[in-house]
């Protein structure tokens, strides 16, 4: 594992008909990110250069034709298709989608192989990138079937981490979904990753409850009372220090997540609409519980800006130096834990 400027960041390029990879070249047209990390984007030259030239945008790349050509100062990128494309930016399209999986699958596989350190994802559309290779609801739980180890998707900033219990399934299916184990699973990465990824020693979780007012004491679903409320007690008989249920409007409204180092949603729209509401732009997602480190920004394909050169990317930014500090916090984990005295 890489612990100095270079490390090596690969990144896949998301939908092309997108904004991702306007955000990357905008992200790396300051040459000073280079002393931080050594970006490799797995796409192809003809396609980058469509979007430099109708953005203009100057940023260098440096082509290269297999990852061990990787070079340490430069954007690198690696070719892995040579075909000219159909480009027609903000469009949804099924052929386009194809080429954001072939992006997505070699990042991977570089990933996997230790050829990268860690892995940054622009944003794919969900729907067009579906395929025989990649029938997966999103990110997370492609890269939770390739991958070692038990994922959980956590929303960022400096300020908040929202974990999600349940991802991205339909809401009627999220009651009948939570579990006492899905709980305690999901809390169990949430506190791990706080400890090694974020270096906090004794983190603080809030879980919040399911129904409206956490259900009332029982009048308004029984969820919170007969599973979530016992769940998170046998927790904290254990010593960690785990809180709730709170009910979710009161709980963001009066800025409590404030006192807590993690706060775990029940599903999807719970926990990303009042983060989003407080961070968007500037937020992070990040794949806990994983072997390996993925990030992306917190927003999606940006068909209506797209072509158009108005993309932020201080999202993707924050993505990028997020993914380097939990890189350098496992590497010190790992050295610290790792010569511990033990008991006879």
């Amino acid at each position: 594992m890489n612990t100095s400027s270079n490390i090596i960041v690969g990144i896949s390029i998301g939908d092309i008909n997108g904004i991702g990879i306007e955000v990357i070249l905008k992200t790396f047209a300051d040459k000073r990110m280079l002393e931080f990390c050594t970006p490799v984007l797995f796409g192809s030259a003809k396609t980058v250069s469509f979007h430099k030239k109708t953005l203009d945008i100057q940023t260098h790349i440096h082509g290269i034709n297999t990852i061990d050509k990787v070079v340490h100062g430069k954007i690198n990128l690696l070719n892995v298709w040579n075909e000219e494309l159909k480009i027609d930016l903000g469009t949804a399209s099924k052929e386009l989608g194809n080429y954001a999986f072939k992006s997505l699958d070699k990042a991977v596989e570089a990933l996997k192989n230790n050829k990268i350190d860690l892995l940054l994802t622009a944003p794919i559309n969900k729907d067009t990138i579906q395929s025989d290779d990649f029938s997966f609801p999103g990110h997370t739980e492609y890269l939770q079937s390739h991958l070692e180890g038990k994922s959980l998707m956590i929303l960022l900033n400096e300020e908040l981490r929202v974990g999600l219990l349940t991802g991205h399934i339909p809401v009627s299916d999220v009651a009948s979904t939570i579990t006492p184990e899905l709980i305690e699973d999901k809390v169990a990465i949430m506190y791990t990753s706080l400890v090694e990824d974020f270096g906090i020693s004794k983190p603080k979780i809030a879980v919040l409850g399911l129904n409206p007012h956490s259900g009332d004491n029982g009048l308004i679903g029984k969820e919170e009372k007969e599973i979530i409320a016992p769940t998170i007690k046998k927790i904290r008989d254990t010593g960690k220090l785990v809180f709730g249920p709170y009910a979710a409007d009161g709980f963001f409204g009066s800025k409590t997540y404030e006192q807590f180092d993690g706060v775990l949603a029940m599903y999807h729209d719970q926990g990303l609409a009042p983060f989003k509401a407080l961070s968007f732009g500037a937020g992070v997602n990040f794949t806990a519980g994983l072997s390996k480190i993925r990030t992306s920004p917190d927003h999606g394909t940006g068909f209506d800006i797209a072509g158009k050169g108005i993309a932020n990317s201080d999202s993707f930014k924050e993505a990028l130096f997020t993914a380097l500090k939990i890189h350098k916090n496992r590497a010190a984990h790992i050295e610290i834990t790792k010569n511990v005295l033990k008991t006879k």
